[in-house]
């Protein structure tokens, strides 16, 4: 059984509204938003006098921010939409629901697992022809056929956590005479610069429990070198571990990983370290010049006198072969109930209209085509949903989070541990690959 990772799923969820640099005002909180629910006009709308339930685990200003995308539809519709919070867990919230024969309306899914264990036992509503041609329309072919299972599409992706990025001190490089890095191998000559210069190039959240960072880094080097199309044989084991393709990433990492002086505090400190504290080193407490981070390490960022855009700024993940690698995680809309509401609002939420509202009120992106860069709210919005667009159909889901759970998704086992072990050990390429084939045989049987 695939299940959400609850931990990192808090850093995509509640963090990427760190990414806006200003929220709108209509993100101040819950408790105003649900007045504002209450007293929204009923309006005249084909749906009017319909009820809609909706379940998410955004809260706070997330939740705000989403309350105010059904707003949108209620006054377009007439309908009348609630929302409940799912809580971290959010199959344990649906589970106990769906056996009751009680579910919300539409769910919002934190990642494409959970749907296709819902999809298996029968608990998901196929979209109608009208929402399908919607999510054809605005989304590639790619995030409808994740959104689908044996040949139905069930899910619209709502929301995007962008993952192929690099946090960085822009003064400490300008003041070393480097340049963002476009390439990989850009990327090392930089860090060798830094270091030449007093500055450790990297901190690295290799820690037991955030060694999801590691896999982060391979999913975008494995992007970039091997393509989407091996990438996809690999998150579905079509492929072995030990294939060359994999290979070739793990001794692409290791010009890094191998070099214990490029990161702050060497392997000893780096397989301790923690994702929060890999990110306030660098911009807390000035250990080195760059993070991985995805557009979530924002939240930690604010957590120090940087300011994001200024004294922290970001880069697309270099390239270490043909592909611009563009890696997402993010939260899939399904439908639960039968119903012309639930599916108007599963068509809305995947328009334009639906985006571009979101898009306005900060820390959010969207792989929906339909909805332009200048829709969105802050500078680093725009950058970043302008490297996904330009990334196209090469885009794709975190590798991690399509596995088996036991295999990318458990601290201390599977591949995160594989990976793990790997940066202590950068020269034994093979083993490591032996080692991710055995845990990935044994999740996937």
């Amino acid at each position: 059984m695939r299940v959400g990772r609850h931990a990192r799923g808090r850093r995509f969820l509640s963090a990427a509204v760190a990414t806006g640099l200003v929220l709108s005002a209509a993100a101040c909180g819950g408790d105003d938003d649900k007045s504002d629910e209450a007293s929204a006009p009923a309006g005249g709308g084909a749906l009017k006098g319909t009820k809609i339930e909706v379940a998410a685990k955004w809260t706070g200003p997330e939740e705000a921010n989403f309350r105010k995308v059904l707003q949108a539809f209620e006054k377009k519709t007439g309908a009348t939409v609630t929302y409940a919070s799912t809580g971290e867990n959010t199959d344990a919230y649906l589970g106990p629901r769906l056996a009751a024969k009680t579910p919300p309306d539409v769910a919002i899914l934190p990642q494409p697992g959970l749907m296709q264990q819902y999809a298996a036992k029968g608990s998901l509503k196929p979209l109608s022809a009208a929402v399908v041609a919607e999510v054809g329309t605005n989304f590639s072919p790619y995030w409808k056929e994740l959104g689908s299972a044996k040949g139905q599409t069930y899910g619209v992706m709502v929301k995007a956590a962008y993952k192929s990025i690099l946090w960085y001190r822009p003064q400490v490089f300008a003041d070393a005479g480097v340049q963002p890095p476009v390439t990989f191998d850009e990327l090392v000559k930089a860090a060798g610069t830094l270091q030449d210069s007093g500055t450790t190039p990297f901190t690295l959240a290799a820690g037991p429990q955030d060694s999801w960072t590691l896999t982060d880094w391979f999913e975008n080097v494995y992007l970039s070198q091997a393509g989407p199309d091996n990438y996809d044989k690999l998150a579905k084991h079509e492929i072995k571990w030990t294939d060359p393709t994999v290979g070739k990433a793990l001794q692409t990492l290791a010009q890094i990983w191998g070099k214990p002086d490029l990161l702050s505090g060497g392997v000893a400190t780096a397989t301790k370290t923690k994702f929060d504290e890999s990110v306030t080193q660098t911009f807390g407490q000035n250990k080195a010049a760059m993070v991985y981070g995805g557009d979530f390490a924002a939240a930690n960022i604010a957590t120090t006198k940087a300011k994001v855009g200024t004294d922290a700024k970001v880069f697309a993940f270099p390239k270490a072969g043909g592909t611009a690698p563009a890696i997402l995680g993010g939260d899939i809309a399904v439908a639960l109930k039968d119903g012309k509401g639930t599916q108007e609002l599963m068509k809305f939420l995947a328009s334009p209209e639906a985006g571009k509202v979101w898009a306005g009120l900060g820390g959010y992106l969207t792989p929906n085509k339909g909805v332009a860069p200048d829709a969105y709210s802050d500078p680093v919005a725009k950058q970043l949903i302008t490297q996904l667009q330009q990334a196209g159909d090469a885009a794709r889901y975190d590798m991690s989070d399509l596995t088996p759970a036991a295999f990318g998704a458990t601290p201390g086992k599977g591949e995160w541990e594989a990976l793990r072990t790997f940066v202590q050990r950068p020269s034994d390429v093979k083993g490591t690959q032996a080692k991710l084939e055995a845990e990935a045989a044994k999740a996937y049987e």
